[in-house]
């Protein structure tokens, strides 16, 4: 065999191991129908310095592993292959892929094609050319369903308001770091990491490029509503203090509604003199308090769930195995 099975958790290589221009970090989850293409068609790629691919198989139900592990046995390139005791979620492998890596800039993108591999070289020397830490992809036109558009255009109008990121920039997991960046960003060891979030954190020479977006070319896509809304907890909680400030702004507006209710009452009261008690009305405010209260004790629980977890020792991820060809090894 021209590969090999560790079953260490290799530490993080430094950026100035030998020879490798660029790292490809492919989180893969049922993805056994295209990653063998998207693969071929990286192999010929020419970037400057030279490429390696790391996958990282995100405890998929198909038979990914077994194909990801064939394409170790035969591939032309590098390529490490790391395998995830079972699905942790996207940001959580491609965190692992990226302590996987030896290049000096590292690429990361999904398994579904729609990302065109011919874009891979152009992105690399945009941030290469430009020295820039970060680059990410946008697209003139998006090939996902409706309500997905939509989904992604809400996530990233709340991350300019969350994350001290360039307004407008769009956030997109086909995106190009320096090994500086990745070396900062796979210090976090939390078991809910937002890689974008963690890269706004680490710098702020960061670009953006346009590419082409291609129709789906097999099955249909792994993010579905609520990976969507798991998503957009991990850039609103992890990130940023600012559910807190809405809850603390809720309940200050409640309370002066509260107020301004009370001295209606009392003035009505002392009025009138004989005004019945309006069931309609007390329902409402009820309601109303108790809705707000729900809300912020909601937002509480979820920051404190998140740090009990975080204190107990949540895994971000657990490696099963990791296997090379021999090109990747690390003395090659």
């Amino acid at each position: 065999m021209n590969y090999e099975t560790d079953l260490r958790y290799d530490r993080p290589r430094a950026p100035d191991q030998p020879g490798i221009g660029l790292s490809i970090v492919i989180p893969v989850y049922r993805g056994a129908a295209t990653i063998g293409r998207l693969v071929e068609a990286l192999s010929g790629l020419r970037p400057v310095g030279g490429m390696e691919i790391v996958l990282v198989n995100d405890g998929s139900p198909d038979n990914s592993a077994d194909v990801c592990q064939e394409l170790v046995r035969h591939a032309t390139v590098p390529i490490t292959y790391v395998e995830h005791a079972r699905n942790f979620g996207e940001h959580n492998a491609v965190m692992t892929g990226l302590r996987q890596i030896r290049g000096a800039y590292v690429i990361t993108m999904d398994d579904d094609l729609q990302n065109p591999p011919e874009e891979v070289v152009r992105l690399y020397d945009h941030a290469r050319l430009g020295n820039w830490d970060v680059v990410y992809t946008r697209y003139a036109i998006k090939q996902h369903a409706g309500w997905r558009n939509i989904g992604s255009r809400f996530a990233n109008a709340v991350a300019d308001r969350l994350l001290d990121k360039p307004k407008g920039l769009y956030l997109s997991s086909f995106r190009c770091m320096a090994a500086l960046v990745v070396q900062s960003v796979t210090r976090y060891q939390g078991p809910y990491p937002y890689v974008d979030g963690l890269i706004m954190q680490v710098t702020q020479r960061i670009d953006s490029i346009e590419v082409r977006h291609l129709p789906r070319i097999e099955g249909r896509s792994n993010y579905n509503l609520t990976r969507l809304v798991r998503l957009w907890l991990n850039l609103a909680t992890s990130f940023s203090l600012a559910p807190l400030r809405l809850a603390i702004y809720a309940g200050v507006f409640m309370a002066l509604l509260g107020a301004a209710g009370a001295v209606a009452t009392i003035a009505e009261a002392l009025i009138l003199r004989d005004t019945p008690s309006g069931w309609a009305s007390t329902m409402t405010v009820i309601l109303l308090v108790a809705g707000v209260q729900s809300m912020i004790l909601g937002v509480l629980g979820e920051y404190v769930g998140r740090t009990f977890l975080s204190a107990n020792g949540k895994p971000q991820g657990t490696v099963r195995m990791i296997a090379r060809n021999a090109a990747a090894r690390v003395d090659a």
